[in-house]
């Protein structure tokens, strides 16, 4: 399919979804308008990893450590740590002031209960669980946590969105079952009355907030300082109504500009354009590992052999050829232990569709249903699924593609159902870069029914993992990522269609939007 065809079709289907009617108004003073890259599905930033989920959980919530934007950890809901016995035993002291929305104090018993439910989902925070013989709340403001073994990534897991501090009787709740209270500690509040599903997401200003004293502003680092009173979100699906909305002054931000509408509105000086998250993303086709015909590694490795990097970014941002970096392999192009090896394995038969589909043969493939997730909402992925279905119908596979929103795919990929009851073959999304650049929090190469949605069975992976973790220095870690990114396409539990850093725009009036993530604290009206 033609890169002209694919953003033909993102843009109609988007349209079709379109908003009728929407009218926004001149933005008050003390009000944000934004449009994200989608409606979040859930609300909880420890049941998913979904980008939007974690965006808004910045807002909401807050954690022990903050993320500064070379990645490193600093103190955030804390006043000091102290660090004995070798590297095995932290004793962490919460800061002054801190309270719940609900208007209640941050207690150490709360984070705690909030590490141990973030354990149970997310990778890295996981090992802080397992390497531990003890984390407990010492008094209402300090934390001790003993490990059997110093590890260094400790405070790294304790800055992620899993590692959202909550009222402990929240986080008493199963990591398995979505929470149904939003209350945070951080710097907005979510206003659920509000809300409409798909559309609409607003935040308050929580008054009660104290932002620390010290540290520089940096990523979710330093002091959050919420200067608007009010944040809304606004979910659009047709890209040129967000651009209308934009230069009107009727929003403020939008997040992710299709791509093929930059260059003209690169010309309305009014405009702002800027790459703030270095890391970018990572085009995925995920594959469930679990489900014929994906349970074979060579039938994964035949449709790897067909997927051009190139093609697939150019379908949707070919208009900015300069944001794409391929080839990509496990680790974000440009990163410490970002490298080329292996990555001719993607797309070395691209074009050959007779010796794909001999290839698929010889895998054992016989012709089973190919359910894709394609979602339509996120122009990027409606751009890699259009791709992705004409593709894998070129190479012979029976395909059942079937669009949907966003919000849908996130629920509906987390189902371990047969076909026929609504379970699914292949989903498309981005790997958030930042999330790899190492393989500490690299979920897509975790192994397990207790994995990322997909749910490989690579032990080999697993303990390159574990040794990677436990290595002497930074050559040592990189001959083992080298090792695990080799490993990734034999395996081949996900295809990385490239890499890409895609800008974000604003209105000029706007100033001090950090670098990381999209994050509602810091911005300013001038």
């Amino acid at each position: 399919m033609r890169r002209r065809d694919v953003l033909k079709s993102v843009v109609a289907g988007s349209a079709a979804l379109a908003a009728p009617n929407l009218a926004f108004g001149q933005a008050a003073a003390k009000t944000l308008k934004f449009v994200p890259h989608a409606d979040p599905a859930s609300l909880d930033p420890v049941w998913t990893t979904a980008d939007i989920t974690r965006n808004y959980s910045l807002a909401v919530f807050d954690t022990l450590y903050g993320l500064d934007a070379k990645l490193q950890p600093q103190l955030q809901m804390l006043a000091g740590e102290k660090v004995e016995n070798d590297g095995k035993q932290y004793t962490l002291t919460l800061r002054d002031g801190l309270k719940f929305h609900d208007g209640t104090p941050v207690l150490a018993r709360d984070c705690v209960a909030s590490i141990l439910r973030g354990g149970q989902r997310d990778p890295l925070l996981n090992l802080v669980i397992l390497r531990s013989d003890e984390i407990v709340a010492v008094d209402d403001k300090t934390i001790r946590i003993r490990l059997k073994k110093a590890f260094p990534l400790l405070r790294d897991a304790l800055t992620g969105a899993p590692a959202s501090i909550m009222p402990e009787r929240v986080a008493k709740t199963d990591g398995n079952t979505q929470i149904t209270e939003f209350i945070g500690s951080g710097p907005f509040m979510l206003n659920n009355k509000e809300r409409v599903v798909g559309a609409k997401l607003i935040f308050d200003r929580f008054a009660g907030y104290v932002p620390r004293a010290d540290g520089v502003a940096s990523f979710s680092a330093g002091p959050k300082v919420a200067y608007f009173d009010r944040v809304e979100w606004h979910t659009i699906p047709d890209p040129a109504t967000i651009a209308g909305a934009l230069t009107n002054s009727e929003i403020d931000w939008w997040e992710n500009p299709a791509i093929d509408l930059l260059p003209s509105l690169k010309r309305d000086k009014a405009l702002a354009v800027k790459t703030i998250d270095p890391y970018g993303s990572i085009g995925c086709l995920r594959f469930n590992n679990t489900m014929a015909p994906f349970d074979k590694a060579a039938v994964r490795r035949a449709v790897l052999s067909a997927c051009s990097q190139d093609e697939f970014m150019l379908a949707y941002a070919g208009a900015e050829p300069s944001i794409i970096n391929n080839p990509c392999g496990l680790f974000a192009s440009g990163s410490p232990l970002a490298s080329n090896a292996g990555t001719e394995a993607v797309g070395r038969l691209a074009g050959k569709f007779d010796q794909v589909k001999k290839d698929l043969a010889a895998a054992g493939y016989n012709g089973e249903k190919v359910v894709l997730l394609g979602p339509t909402s996120i122009p990027v992925l409606h751009a890699y699924s259009q791709v992705a279905a004409d593709l894998l119908k070129r190479i012979g596979m029976n395909v059942d593609y079937q669009a949907l929103e966003w919000g849908t795919v996130v629920q509906r990929r987390a189902s371990k159902e047969p076909i026929d009851k609504g379970g699914w073959n292949i989903f498309i999304t981005n790997l958030g870069g930042s999330g790899n650049v190492s393989p500490a929090a690299a979920s897509a190469i975790r192994s397990g029914q207790a994995a990322w949605f997909g749910w490989p069975n690579m032990p080999k992976m697993e303990a390159l993992r574990d040794n990677w973790l436990d290595a002497p220095d930074l050559a040592t870690q990189k001959a083992i990522a080298l090792d695990m990114q080799k490993l990734l396409f034999e395996e081949a539990p996900y295809v990385p269609l490239g890499y890409y850093a895609g800008p974000t725009i604003y209105r000029t009036s706007i100033t001090d939007i950090r670098d990381g993530f999209p994050q509602m604290y810091g911005v300013k009206r001038t």
